[in-house]
């Protein structure tokens, strides 16, 4: 046994010191800044490019968010608006119809002179009637915002009025209302029935030549005279 120790105490002397296998500290810390040099060079880390890309699905998500709730609050105000026209203007085909009636009452009206209401008593009696149904009629009208338009004297009004024929007048101008054929209705803001109305045309005064003067009256070189522009 002692000899075959001592041939191993000679080999070990004849190999020289042992070499160590493990780096030093300096070492793996150089190894360890190189690599995370080259995880750098590659581009951002994962975990950044996790956090980009959450961050803009969440700017979508959230712009989706707003234009649906923009649309649905348009949709709410537009629902509004057509449920408050319905209940406003609902009355309206019904009341177009009564209007006519409102016509009949007048010509009713109309027609019977007062000197033979006063000469016959139950003639007197009728037009009283018809006369205070005519006024219950405009006072239902009125309760449910039915405006009457009678506009003698005003400035006819394309979007109101339907021009039925002018009547020659060198006293107003042209388009002014000088006589009421029919009556029109509004529904608060909304024409029913439009006023079928004639109006003034401004004619020349008697005696006047419409054409204007002549070249003769005009002259040619006098102050006032009518300039030739065929030139």
């Amino acid at each position: 046994m002692s000899e075959t120790k001592a041939k191993k105490a000679d080999q070990a002397a004849d190999q020289g010191p042992a070499v160590e296998t493990e780096p030093s500290g300096d070492v793996a810390q150089e190894t360890a800044s190189e690599a995370s040099g080259l995880d750098a060079a590659d581009g951002p880390a994962p975990d950044d490019e996790r956090i980009a890309g959450l961050e803009a699905e969440v700017a979508e998500l959230k712009d989706q968010l707003l234009r649906a709730l923009a649309e649905t609050e348009n949709v709410r105000s537009r629902a509004q608006r057509e449920r408050a026209d319905t209940l406003k203007y609902a009355a309206a085909p019904m009341l177009k119809d009564l209007v006519t009636v409102a016509d009949n009452l007048s010509r009713a009206v109309e027609s019977v002179a007062q000197g033979d209401a006063a000469a016959e008593g139950r003639l007197e009696t009728l037009l009283a009637g018809v006369k205070l149904t005519e006024k219950e009629l405009n006072s239902a009208f009125e309760r449910h915002h039915v405006v009457k338009l009678d506009p003698l004297g005003e400035r006819l009004d394309p979007h109101r009025h339907e021009a039925m024929f002018e009547v020659p007048d060198p006293n107003k101008p042209s388009g002014i209302v000088v006589q009421v054929v029919q009556p029109g209705y509004l529904l608060h803001d909304r024409l029913l029935r439009p006023a079928r109305v004639g109006v003034s045309k401004n004619a020349p005064a008697a005696g006047a030549d419409p054409a204007g003067p002549t070249e003769d009256q005009a002259g040619t070189g006098e102050p006032g005279g009518r300039i030739d522009t065929s030139v």
